[in-house]
């Protein structure tokens, strides 16, 4: 029965019938390969038996053979040595094994997937896979000519485990699993769910066991992050499509490596203190951005290596830069020969589409409520920040993940167990991340990309939070780009959108972001949404950046905000890096790079992000005018005032009420010649008054250039 069950592919257990057992008296060592004409134990040159015509070999002997044997495999005049992998023990732990099937293995990257280890002093890699509605499951691969019958796997009981010890591989050799389900006998060729490395696409086998072998530099950024105050700290984001930022003339991507000699030194000289990287997990098509994942554990090859991802990040923490990797639990592509129906069933998804499918990006959802897909999870998160010493994950898509009616209508959904539309299962998978992220990973961040009214994404677990350490203000964003999107004649009767904000500013740890999202899909670029003329457009976008960071909040802005890039993204072509040429765009760099280090040098504008004590407003009623001014204050009680003009109109002698009988020097005006604006302002010193004015007890009379923010620190 074991023998017909191995001849026709279907047996679960080979380790019952091939390699070494005793049989009485006797010692005997099986051995199958469908295309072998002879077999030969090496250290006795005693040739085995052909027990069946297919390909079934067999010695038998009084005396048990010299462990671990190597055999001589001959295929007509062609003949190799090998070890026999059915005679290897198992090489995964009960414990892990337990952990897995209860959702709590945070590293089960280290047992599933292929690896390379050494057992009874070989070499070789182990592959080990979870498929439990699986009959039989084959590593197939260049090593076996990517033959099913050959290497079926051992399956651990109940777990749906299977694994095995292949000696000799080469690392990066290409495989994949070969699955034959249970039910339907269907035969299904897989990718690895936990393969550390691919081919290039368009290939989609994975590399066995890809080397690790980078040495990092980056120990003091490591102890520095640890004990990061980020609560209180500058956290300025600038968002990277690693495919488009910069690109070679002949259109190839740049490498991680190159990133790294290019991208690392512009982003600390503008200031920035934090790159987020968009998905640089591994997908199959360019055009989905990385947002289509199908490896949760492999760095995208169309970049580079593993190791030179490593590489990259290593540099930019010397640079004292940290690294943010955008992450998309949420859902999962169709693609047949990735995680969907892995083992002909619904394993990682849920099998009702009212659960497990999304409509409106034609993709799987994870079924958080499976233990065996947390764990999945749950280690994605930790690889990254452990073996890739990232600094923080952007959790994509985080509102798709809450709500079971999202994006459905009536009837296309399925409450909860308490008629509810919230997603329990996925509620508690994210705080189990966020709590494994910062017990685990000291001075990490975890942001959600979340745009409804849930209550408390980013306060912690034990307030009944989400346990994030930050989300983005999808509100605000939205409300401000609406605002600017005005032609200045109306702002007027719309300055409630600017002032709204302040009102739950302080409910959430915020980002405010200006993303990728904002410039795609016939959305334009930012400067595309600006009204009015070449020169307004300029002035309206260095003001809507000034007003970004003057605003209370962390900040991100996508690549090629900082220039001012004329034309929508696009991720087949790079950034308009020639634009620089042009004084407008040139004079957009220059703020940037100006409001970036004013916003890390000045406690007042990064200190209180959080807390409604960091802000104030001076005058949010002067809506006539288009006009806000306010103050932003540090810990120390320190301050500077922001004054914002929203109109064309130079505002001259207007009043401002301000807090101290000092002067003030204006340390940044959005309108300078310096930036390609009028050069409209105050210079030198502005010398405050014994004027009560705006409820504030002194006050001074200033220039507001035209669609300009200037902003005023007091002397010391």
């Amino acid at each position: 029965m074991l023998i017909e069950s191995l001849l026709q592919a279907r047996l679960h257990d080979p380790f019952a019938l091939l390699g070494l057992h005793r049989d009485g008296a006797e010692w005997v060592i099986r051995y199958y390969e469908p295309h072998a004409t002879q077999v030969t134990l090496i250290y006795t040159q005693e040739e085995f038996t052909k027990i069946h015509s297919d390909g079934l070999f067999e010695w038998r002997g009084l005396c048990e053979p010299k462990l671990p044997y190597r055999l001589k495999v001959s295929e007509g005049l062609t003949s190799r040595d090998i070890y026999d992998p059915y005679q290897f023990p198992s090489d995964i732990s009960a414990q892990d094994l337990h952990l897995f099937g209860e959702g709590k293995l945070r590293q089960g990257y280290r047992m599933l997937g292929s690896h390379p280890v050494q057992i009874s002093g070989v070499t070789g890699v182990r592959f080990a896979v979870w498929a439990p509605n699986a009959e039989r499951v084959s590593v197939v691969g260049e090593f076996n000519n990517w033959d099913g019958r050959m290497y079926p796997m051992r399956l651990h009981g109940s777990s749906g485990v299977w694994e095995i010890f292949i000696p000799e591989i080469k690392q990066h050799a290409l495989y994949r699993y070969e699955i034959r389900n249970r039910d339907t006998g269907n035969i299904l060729t897989k990718t690895d769910p936990y393969a550390q490395g691919f081919e290039l696409r368009p290939g989609t086998a994975a590399l066995a066991a890809p080397a690790n072998s980078h040495s990092w530099q980056d120990d003091a950024w490591m102890a520095k992050r640890g004990q990061w105050d980020w609560l209180h700290a500058a956290v300025n984001i600038y968002e990277v499509h690693p495919g488009s930022w910069k690109r070679h003339p002949d259109g190839r991507f740049y490498s991680y490596s190159e990133l790294a000699r290019d991208l690392v030194p512009y982003v600390k000289n503008m200031g920035y203190t934090h790159i987020e990287f968009m998905p640089v997990t591994e997908h199959p098509l360019d055009e989905s951005w990385g947002y289509q994942c199908t490896g949760y554990f492999a760095p995208s090859s169309r970049f580079g290596s593993p190791d030179e991802l490593r590489q990259l990040i290593d540099a930019c923490h010397q640079a004292d830069i940290g690294v943010i990797l955008d992450w998309v639990p949420a859902h999962f592509p169709q693609d047949s020969w990735a995680l969907a129906r892995f083992d002909g069933t619904a394993l990682f998804e849920h099998e009702d589409p009212r659960l497990g499918f999304h409509q409106d990006w034609g993709t799987h959802i994870f079924n958080f409520g499976r233990n065996e897909v947390k764990t999945f999870l749950l280690s994605s998160a930790h690889y990254w920040l452990s073996e890739f010493h990232f600094d923080g994950l952007r959790v994509d898509a985080v509102a798709s993940m809450l709500y079971l009616d999202y994006s459905r209508k009536a009837g296309e959904w399925i409450p909860n167990k308490y008629g509810g539309r919230e997603n329990l299962d996925a509620v508690e998978f994210l705080r189990e991340m966020n709590i494994m992220v910062h017990e685990e990973f000291p001075g990490a961040l975890t942001m959600a990309e979340e745009s409804t009214a849930w209550p408390g994404v980013s306060r912690p677990v034990y307030l009944g939070g989400l346990g994030f350490s930050m989300k983005w203000n999808m509100g605000w964003m939205n409300d401000t780009l609406g605002y600017f999107e005005h032609e200045s004649v109306h702002r007027r009767y719309h300055h409630n959108q600017l002032t709204f904000g302040q009102i739950y500013a302080y409910s959430e740890n915020f980002i405010m972001p200006f993303s990728h999202d904002e410039v795609v899909h016939g959305k334009g670029s930012l400067l595309s949404k600006m009204p009015g003329d070449a020169w307004q457009k300029f002035a309206n976008l260095r003001l809507l950046l000034t007003y970004q960071m003057t605003s209370p909040g962390k900040k991100l802005n996508f690549m090629g905000n900082e220039i001012a890039q004329g034309r929508e993204w696009q991720s087949k072509w790079e950034l308009e890096w020639w634009q620089l040429g042009e004084e407008l765009h040139r004079g957009m760099q220059n703020l940037t790079h100006d409001l970036n280090k004013l916003y890390s040098s000045l406690p007042a504008l990064h200190e209180l992000d959080f807390e409604s004590a960091g802000f104030s407003w001076i005058d949010c009623n002067d809506a006539e005018k288009s006009v806000l001014s306010f103050q932003r204050s540090a810990r120390n009680g320190s301050s500077v005032v922001v004054a914002l003009n929203l109109t064309p109109l130079p505002r001259q002698h207007y009043r401002i009420g301000l807090p101290a009988l000092v002067e003030y020097r204006e340390v940044l005006n959005s309108d300078s010649a310096y930036y390609a604006g009028s050069n409209l302002g105050n210079a030198g010193l502005i010398t405050a008054e014994a004027i009560p004015w705006m409820g504030l007890p002194y006050s001074a009379e200033i220039s507001l250039p035209p669609l300009a923010g200037v902003i005023l620190v007091p002397e010391a």
